[in-house]
């Protein structure tokens, strides 16, 4: 069994697999591809068993990170939380695994990552390095349903906290909106003690989806409180950024405009909310989540060698974002981001 590298940006039967396959998802996308390369530098590239001009019937999708800082590797895909091999022949599988095992050897690779989701088969040599858990809303149910499936003190009644306060919500991707979400997004990146993602990012993400993406902010007379990014891909909303103003985390405007997204994407037709995933130690964004109804999932990354699977090769031995971030002083923040994020990928 041969295997091909293809360029997924450039060849269009990545599109169609995409197209067809029930596992594809947003950061299988040429749009998240495309950003990706343009922020940071990233080479995407597929590996399959299909010869060229066949029609593709599976791929293994990554990007080769070339930095000096955190070194080369092979990652599929960063910043991504999850991006399973569009593979269903464990052969074809067993046998990509294969040549890029060999492959890091040639290339020089630190590590190979791939992110899957539990109940996938880890590629023979692979390691676990981190654990996650992954949250998807169905949508299956009524929206009569779905809001009771909220958490009934901390949702429901934030929701309905905003709603009496009025809060103003608006929708769309305008450079207003924009500098309206990433000044919340900043907020909380510095409340949290980690660099925020460069400005170029989100650009870069908005011009690569178009309309599939949509930013959301909620205001209290004329001030932004709450704001998220949410993206839509085939049947599935994905909630991936969201920013507050811890001033006024009382009103509930996180809540609303997750209500309101996920009741536009059950009117739209659409099959399930991605929530996106929570650190296993981060017990606070876990409960979060569960409190909108959503369900979990576990949600492994795994590494090869496995040598380099454990916690010391975790944050790639030497540096993470918090660290960065306990040395740089509020007003450097959002700098240190732009200029170290794509060594974190």
């Amino acid at each position: 069994m041969s295997v091909y590298e293809i360029d997924p940006l450039a060849d269009p039967r990545w599109d169609e697999l995409l197209q067809q396959h029930p596992r594809a998802s947003v950061f299988h996308s040429c749009a998240w591809l495309s950003a990706l390369k343009s922020t940071y530098g990233y080479e995407p590239v597929a590996y399959t068993t299909t010869a060229p001009g066949m029609q593709l019937k599976n791929g293994w999708v990554f990007c080769r990170i070339r930095s000096w800082l955190t070194g080369g590797r092979l990652v599929s895909l960063p910043f991504s939380d999850h991006c399973e091999p569009l593979i269903d022949d464990p052969g074809a599988r067993k046998e990509i695994a294969q040549v890029l095992q060999r492959g890091r050897e040639a290339e020089h690779w630190k590590y190979i990552e791939c992110r899957s989701p539990a109940e996938d088969p880890v590629p023979e040599g692979f390691g676990p390095s981190q654990q996650f858990y992954l949250h998807n809303l169905n949508l299956e149910p009524s929206l009569e349903q779905l809001f009771d499936g909220l958490h009934k003190s901390s949702t429901q009644r934030k929701i309905k906290r905003a709603q009496r306060e009025a809060l103003i919500c608006e929708e769309g991707r305008s450079e207003v909106l924009f500098d309206k979400f990433y000044t919340l997004l900043v907020l909380t990146r510095r409340r949290h003690r980690v660099p925020p993602q460069p400005r170029k990012w989100f650009s870069n993400l908005l011009s690569c989806f178009g309309s599939q993406l949509t930013i959301r902010v909620a205001s209290n007379q004329g001030t932004p409180v709450a704001g998220i990014i949410t993206i839509r891909f085939e049947d599935s909303l994905v909630y991936k950024y969201g920013g507050t103003d811890e001033r006024f985390f009382r009103l509930g405007g996180m809540q609303l405009l997750l209500w309101q997204a996920i009741t536009e994407a059950k009117k739209s037709g659409l099959k399930e909310v991605d929530l996106g995933r929570s650190d296993v130690n981060d017990k606070g964004l876990g409960v979060f989540k569960d409190r909108l109804g959503a369900g979990r999932s576990s949600l492994t990354y795994f590494r090869y060698p496995v040598q380099l699977a454990g916690s010391v090769a975790l944050r790639h031995g030497m540096l993470t974002p918090q660290k960065l971030a306990s040395c740089v002083p509020d007003g450097l923040m959002t700098f240190g981001g732009r200029l170290l994020y794509r060594h974190f990928g």
